[in-house]
């Protein structure tokens, strides 16, 4: 990025919405922080495999040898979590909803603890920007609004109705849902529920690579909930947590409805010696981010029923700004992604926004402060069109159901561990 490069600012932002662009862009290479030829380490997963394959590169004849280094999902959950981090520090606000758990955590008491059901260890609160399926996720899913199960109180019936031509009621709730994806395979219409792309995308790869055994996998569950503990299914697709050894139709474990970490199917032949990997080598690595305007551009906001095109476009700016806060925040200083594997950019982000077929893409800057600005500057903008935009959380409180289960499954944690000490 030279100095002449301009900041994008809310003016350009809602040209490029409401015009024919196709999306920012933006491309970065990076290396260890411990300098070009230091080792890093790939996630490893089940299997205890790598995710390889070979990509073509530009300047090389042949295919060459990459590992990825943080997926789309992850890449996701880390601009999640810098929103997260800016909210905590009072830089911008936005919808959100908190599952709070503070009620059922310890007191300190361990016998009145054990005789109120209260949980082993705090959980404290857990927020739509943490939680694996944004708002689809079975944790919002299996807790209450004002003593009602949330997907049947009024704001969260709303969920049943929305659509590509009705995205309000996520907007309102869950804006990270227009930006980043989701699917409500777990609402009341199941696997035929609303589906949402992902406007934003981005991965790192690492080009050049030289690895060890290769794996797969997939994001932690936030409440550790354990297999071990089984639930009990109805017929209306209602559970409860199942007795101790309790066997028979309808028993199953938590993931069978939609609770704990899920593995992914082994996606590579095993190794024989599941310690062989051992970090990588890699030439370069590289973070490809986009955000698409055209996939935004489908998104239409009625206000109160009534559709209009000021709406659909505040909107749509307000979520384009939202995309590229998040991006920024969580990249533009670098990437820690794991233990030893801490990545440096090459130089500053840098936008481009692919405006033209044939034409040179249009740079811009954006640091996080200026990212801050723009989202800022956009929801004030949003607001003059009557656009709905929550800056107070909405406190939902865990089911008793679901207080049990966190609880079990954080006993069963205490007796894995003392059985292989």
């Amino acid at each position: 990025m030279t100095e002449t490069t301009p900041v994008l600012e809310l003016d350009r932002l809602k040209e490029a919405v409401k015009g024919s662009a196709a999306a920012f862009r933006c491309r970065r290479r990076l290396q260890p922080a411990g300098g070009e030829g230091d080792k890093v380490f790939p996630p490893t997963f089940a299997g205890a495999v790598y995710a390889t394959e070979k990509r073509r590169v530009p300047g090389q004849e042949e295919p060459v040898e990459c590992v990825l280094l943080d997926s789309v999902q992850s890449q996701a959950n880390r601009m999640e979590l810098a929103l997260q981090e800016a909210i905590d520090a009072g830089k911008i606000t936005m919808p959100l909803l908190v599952v709070d758990f503070t009620e059922h955590g310890p007191t300190g008491d361990v016998e009145a603890d054990k005789e109120a059901g209260k949980l082993i260890d705090a959980v404290g609160k857990v927020t739509s920007l943490q939680v694996p399926h944004r708002l689809a996720d079975a944790i919002l899913r299996d807790s209450e609004l004002d003593g009602v199960a949330f997907r049947v109180s009024d704001k969260g019936r709303a969920v049943n109705q929305v659509s590509l031509a009705n995205a309000t009621p996520l907007l309102e709730l869950c804006p990270t849902a227009l930006v980043f994806g989701m699917w409500d395979s777990t609402g009341p219409k199941g696997g035929l529920g609303p589906k949402f792309e992902r406007a934003m995308v981005s991965e790192i790869v690492a080009v050049g690579a030289e690895v060890g055994d290769l794996r797969r996998g997939v994001r932690r569950d936030p409440l550790e909930i354990r297999a071990a503990v089984k639930v009990k299914k109805a017929a209306d697709k209602s559970w409860t947590v199942a007795e101790p050894k309790a066997k028979g139709n309808g028993i199953d474990a938590p993931s069978g409805v939609n609770h704990s970490s899920i593995i992914y199917p082994e996606q590579r032949e095993k190794k024989t010696d599941k310690n062989s990997y051992d970090g990588a080598t890699i030439h370069y690595a590289e973070q490809t981010t986009t955000l698409s305007l055209i996939c935004l551009r489908r998104l239409r906001f009625p206000v109160k029923g009534a559709p209009s095109a000021d709406t659909d476009a505040a909107a749509r700016t307000v979520l384009a700004a939202l995309g590229l806060a998040a991006a920024t925040l969580a990249f533009e200083s670098g990437m820690g992604l794991r233990s030893r594997c801490l990545l440096w950019p090459d130089g500053p982000m840098e936008w481009e926004l692919l405006e033209r077929p044939g034409a040179t893409p249009a740079k811009f800057s954006l640091t996080g402060d200026a990212a801050i600005k723009l989202l800022n500057d956009a929801i004030t903008s949003a607001e003059t069109v009557k656009l709905p935009w929550a800056k107070v959380p909405i406190l939902l409180k865990p089911s008793q159901e679901l207080v049990k289960l966190v609880r079990l499954s954080q006993l069963e944690a205490t007796k894995e561990s003392s059985e292989t000490t």
